[in-house]
């Protein structure tokens, strides 16, 4: 089967040049299932019920989500309804919303997405790597096709989350920084690896924010307002290539600049 993981969609223009192309892709590639971080979706900050109800009428099948799941309140009730969004599995007990679910892809096979956040740099939440331990305890038996978005600041805690599930799963995929690492392999026991997918968002911007207030933040340390950028979008995606098994076969980027 194969599986197309996209990067982390910025406001509105990463969330047109998606609805443009993922149809495409699907059909052009055979892709049995679009996941796709969709916590930057409302304005660069967050994500709300009408861009995640757009993002899946594109043709993406599951979002996921991070450190800005939170950032906009009305997705709090959203979280709670029968919608295939999910925010980051290490959140304590309690929290709204879901952060695994199984999926059946187009091709008929079940298909167990887990979204977690780093800790480093990032967030005090619970270990990603003991809760995703304690997730496998709780299913009687884990479906062979699992994909983990790793959403997480530092390379080190991404290559160790890598190598954690290796063989244990079908692929780790990281996301967060917006920018696409050069990493892509699978390995030794099976697993697809890639430490950052990267974004869908202006490419002439900083992590798809306009150039300028940040340069000027850089510069001063005085506040600044971040806007989404404008002009050619960058679409960072990787394809994956997964066996009856769940063991990976393949694994490659797809990346596109774009017109807005």
């Amino acid at each position: 089967m194969r599986i197309l993981m996209i990067g982390d969609i910025v406001g509105p223009p990463g969330r047109r040049v998606v609805t443009a192309l993922v149809p495409e892709l699907r059909r052009q590639e055979q892709i049995d299932l679009v996941i796709a971080n969709g916590e930057n979706s409302a304005g660069g900050r967050g994500i709300t019920p009408e861009t995640a109800d757009e993002l899946l009428a594109s043709g993406v099948d599951v979002l996921t989500s991070g450190n800005h799941i939170f950032r906009q309140k009305d997705i709090i009730p959203y979280l709670e309804m029968d919608v295939p969004v999910l925010r980051p599995l290490n959140y304590p007990p309690g929290v709204p919303g879901r952060g695994h679910m199984v999926v059946r892809s187009a091709n008929g096979m079940q298909v167990l997405v887990v979204n977690l956040c780093g800790r480093v740099n990032l967030m005090d939440l619970d270990s990603p790597f003991q809760r995703i331990d304690r997730l496998f305890r709780d299913f009687a038996t884990v479906p062979p096709v699992v994909v983990v978005d790793f959403h997480a600041e530092t390379t080190s805690e991404k290559q160790a989350m890598g190598w954690f599930l290796d063989g244990r799963v079908s692929a780790v995929v990281g996301t967060h920084t917006h920018v696409p690492t050069a990493d892509a392999r699978i390995l030794k026991h099976g697993t697809a690896y890639v430490t950052d997918v990267g974004m869908v968002g202006p490419y002439n911007s900083i992590l798809g924010d306009k150039i300028e207030p940040i340069v000027s933040h850089f510069l001063t340390q005085m506040p600044a307002r971040f806007e989404v950028g404008d002009g050619p979008v960058a679409f960072d995606s990787v394809l994956i290539d997964i066996d009856d098994t769940g063991r990976a076969r393949s694994i490659r980027r797809i990346d596109r600049v774009v017109e807005d």
